[in-house]
């Protein structure tokens, strides 16, 4: 470039700046002009760059396209060709992904009734009989991981409520309720070797912990169960039982476990029910949870 004339050295500059930016282009199709960036949509070429380049710098247009050096040209030629080359590509993976976009919003549509009628089937059996869902799928602007689809789940738990969204309407225990029922029906269909549920049990108690905790039983018919639970009515569902505690030594605190069997589980379920102070009344309602 520095070979250039004088009077060619204002365009010999624009020239080097779209040679620095040719990596960008070919990565990202992306040049800079002066006050604006310009993005190469999957229709334009580099042809088509060059005449809006023409249109405002026609020295710079000469240069390129009719210049003395024959490598800078062929390279430009060779440089439009993997363009055109890799617009087509993008434009043959953009209909797959909508033809995959399509094909999985049509599933969701399939299984959005499916899916209503089990969560609140599974509502009812925990003491939520008038549990309403309302799941609305509309499509979004952009793929994503998962599609081009936007979904949402509407939620009320009366009847004749308002449903409003799941996240800001539903209750703690609501909650706990909900995302059993969909575990459950989820790990079904998925066929989950494994599930463990972390505290799911959280805002309920009395008999609704119970039918959790046969849920969860029903459960490990079809795949191993954790359950990790302050609750007597689930932890005596298991068939094995740990204990989690912690010991503190000299130096640092440490968490052990423990399995229980035999008496040692009809006591720490009898701590759940009464707490420290173990009643015989809670040791004989213990021993009926295991039996």
């Amino acid at each position: 470039l520095k070979a250039f004339p004088h009077g060619y050295q204002p365009s010999a500059q624009w020239i080097n700046q779209i040679y620095t930016l040719f990596p960008q282009l070919e990565n990202k199709f992306l040049i800079c002009l002066p006050g604006r960036i310009t993005r190469l949509k999957g229709h334009e070429t580099l042809i088509e760059l060059m005449e809006n380049l023409q249109a405002e710098y026609p020295d710079v247009h000469a240069i390129v396209v009719g210049g003395a050096d024959p490598k800078k040209k062929a390279y430009l030629d060779e440089l439009e060709a993997t363009i055109a080359k890799a617009t087509l590509e993008l434009a043959s993976l953009e209909q797959q992904l909508e033809e995959r976009a399509v094909g999985l919003r049509d599933r969701r549509v399939a299984a959005i009734p499916i899916l209503t009628a089990e969560l609140e089937t599974f509502l009812a059996q925990l003491g939520m009989p008038d549990a309403r869902f309302d799941i609305q799928l509309s499509e979004a602007g952009q793929f994503t991981a998962n599609g081009k689809d936007n979904l949402q789940f509407l939620f009320s738990a009366n009847k004749g409520g308002q449903a409003g969204l799941l996240k800001k309407v539903a209750s703690g225990g609501e909650m706990s309720r909900i995302m059993l029922a969909v575990k459950a029906i989820l790990a079904r269909y998925s066929k989950l070797p494994t599930i463990i549920f972390d505290e799911i049990d959280t805002g309920v108690s009395g008999e609704i912990a119970n039918k959790m905790g046969a849920i969860m039983k029903d459960m490990s018919g079809a795949m191993q169960v954790f359950a990790i639970t302050h609750l007597p009515q689930i932890a005596a569902r298991g068939n094995e039982h740990f204990k989690v505690f912690k010991t503190v030594g000299d130096a640092q605190t440490q968490s052990e476990l423990k399995r229980l069997s035999g008496e040692e589980r009809v006591a720490e379920i009898a701590e759940m029910l009464s707490g420290k102070d173990v009643t015989e009344s809670a040791l004989n309602h213990a021993r009926v949870l295991l039996a």
